[in-house]
């Protein structure tokens, strides 16, 4: 670190991280269309900015490595040497140990030497095996007197990017001609390099305190909009409204300080779906959308391992052997689809394939086999049903053990997860046609929108991504069946969850009318309350530790009148339900 306290290492660490996730994306690129120029350039020049920044660093395995591949690459540019298979496997595993450096770095930890088989396999046994130009790089004994930016200059040119095309000669200078003199007042002062700036790196640290702030901003506003109605006192209420206007507009803003594209992690996929087909024997094409969707950084973090799980799934279980695709009339090479779209105050990320599909039966039998399910029980399933049995722990349909499918686990992970970040999957599947899984997540998990209604002098908040309606019924809508109860709503039977018994307070005072219809997966279900509050944005805090792993509970706020509401987990009080109606079915 400098005197100024400007860290070098550290921003290379987060740049060149950006730049590899790229260039994962652009050497698969580069493999389907080798004579793509752009991006064989575009290739070069990620390459050789990380071997510049590691160079100022003094990393010289890193350097090396990254030195190797430019080699391949001019050897390509020329003509002399074309880029073959082994090439982009090369290219391929140098990413890989290039993230693996970077992650030791972080860590504080020193590089070892790479391979020399490596670095000859990256060059290319046809390409002339140059020497390491390591010269450029000699660094003085004291980095606190070395200037970044001069450093730069003398390798690249001054004002130079990195990496970047050398700027063309400069033209010759017109001839000056005459112009009539202007007053001093008029004339524009030349524009500060400063004012290009438009962009500045902050310590996420710093948002995440703001986005504290502003939680706590909120629970005062909704806090005040809840005792205006008793005040009636009119300059309180144009004071309040003057709040509410500006407190969501500064909600909007630092929540957009926040958001990343989903690109942050879609870019890691082509390379994955490529090394996953190369492994299995298979032709896979990745078609990667949306990727300019915005989310908060901490959820496009935490999506990035269930959406690999699902890429992986859907080439190893999904997509058939080119010979087969062949015999069955599809093209030999498979098509997975990775998406992503904002749908209100949610975005849907779709993982599909058009590959063999998924067969209910099976998944059914299966079930039964493992002892997942009872007969009876699964008899009773619909065919959507059937595909949610996958989220099961410990379900597989797969009768050998590989590196890819793992040892039946991992779906009800991808659940739990998607759970944790108060979300939802469902699956859509059809035989011979492939499938689809779609995950549903909130835009911000600081803020949740929701649903707040009443038990007794209890309050629940439910996440509004969750609700479909709000329904009035009576007691000829319900009836019974297979032991479960059933609410004919518009002629559409749905489960009844009643949240009092639920809770276990037997029956209340007024039988409920009110019913929240809730989305869980595939199904649907209504779940029986005694008031509906109506709409709040609440502040996601920890459960009360008396309420910590308990099912049925996905967090804890402060709503406007001062109470404490749970928020309460959809998926759970589904799952919990179908027990109950089983048990009461077996028993009667």
């Amino acid at each position: 670190m400098s005197a100024d306290g400007y860290d070098a290492r550290a921003d290379f660490l987060v740049e060149a991280r950006e730049i590899l996730d790229r260039l994962g994306e652009q050497v698969v690129a580069l493999e389907q269309q080798p004579g793509d120029r752009a991006t064989l350039d575009a290739v070069f020049r990620g390459f050789h900015t990380i071997k510049g920044g590691a160079g100022f660093l003094d990393l010289p395995p890193m350097v090396h490595l990254c030195h190797a591949f430019e080699d391949r690459i001019d050897a390509a540019r020329s003509g002399t040497c074309e880029l073959d298979a082994a090439a982009f496997d090369g290219a391929q595993r140098a990413v890989d140990i290039l993230l693996d450096m970077l992650d030791g770095l972080g860590r504080g930890e020193e590089l070892d030497e790479v391979d020399p088989a490596l670095l000859q396999q990256v060059r290319g046994a046809d390409a002339a095996a140059a020497p390491v130009a390591e010269a450029a790089f000699d660094m003085p004994d004291d980095l606190d007197d070395l200037d970044f930016d001069a450093l730069l200059d003398s390798l690249h040119g001054e004002g130079a990017i990195p990496g970047a095309a050398p700027p063309p000669p400069p033209k010759p200078a017109p001839a000056p001609k005459p112009t009539p003199a202007k007053p001093a007042a008029t004339e524009k002062p030349a524009l500060a390099p400063a004012e290009a700036e438009h962009t500045v790196r902050v310590d996420v640290r710093r948002l995440d305190a703001l986005v504290n702030l502003v939680g706590e901003l909120v629970l005062a506003r909704n806090r005040l909009k809840t005792l205006r109605p008793d005040l009636h006192d009119e300059h309180l209420d144009r004071a309040v409204t003057a709040l509410d206007t500006v407190t969501a507009r500064l909600q909007g803003a630092v929540m957009s300080a926040r958001m990343q594209p989903v690109s942050r992690v879609f870019t890691r996929f082509p390379k994955l779906a490529r090394d996953v087909a190369r492994q299995l024997d298979k032709q896979v094409e990745l078609v990667v959308e949306g990727g300019d969707t915005e989310l908060d950084r901490n959820l496009v973090e935490a999506l990035a391992d269930p959406l690999v799980h699902l890429v992986r799934n859907a080439i190893d279980h999904g997509i058939e052997m080119p010979a087969v695709r062949h015999a069955v009339g599809k093209p030999e090479q498979g098509r997975v689809r990775l998406a992503a779209q904002q749908e209100g105050d949610h975005v849907a990320i779709e993982v599909s394939d058009d590959g063999a599909g998924i067969d209910a039966e099976t998944i059914r039998r299966s079930a039964i086999r493992k002892g997942l399910i009872d007969s009876e029980s699964a008899g009773r399933l619909s065919e959507d049903e059937c595909l949610s049995l996958l989220f099961l722990p410990g379900f597989s349909t797969r009768t050998e053990v590989s590196d890819l499918s793992g040892r039946g686990v991992g779906m009800d992970v991808v659940q739990s997860k998607i759970r944790e970040l108060s979300g939802q999957v469902q699956i859509q599947s059809e035989l011979g046609r492939g499938s689809r899984f779609i995950i549903r997540v909130p835009l911000t998990l600081a803020i949740l929108p929701t649903l707040l209604v009443e038990l007794d002098d209890d309050v629940y908040a439910l996440p509004l991504v969750r609700v479909i309606e709000v329904v009035t019924h009576d007691d000829s809508q319900v009836m019974w069946m297979d032991g479960q109860k059933i609410l004919d709503l518009r002629e559409r039977p749905l489960p009844v969850l009643s949240l009092r018994e639920w809770l276990g307070k037997g029956k209340g005072v007024t039988d409920a009318t009110r019913g929240v219809v809730l989305q869980a997966g595939e199904q649907r279900f209504c779940m029986l309350v005694d008031h509906v509050l109506g709409r709040e944005e609440v502040v996601i805090k920890a459960l009360p530790r008396s309420l910590r792993g308990l099912p049925g509970y996905a967090g804890a706020s402060l709503v406007g009148d001062g109470r404490m509401a749970l928020i309460l987990d959809v998926d759970a009080l589904l799952e919990s339900a179908q027990r109950g109606s089983s048990a009461t079915a077996r028993s009667r």
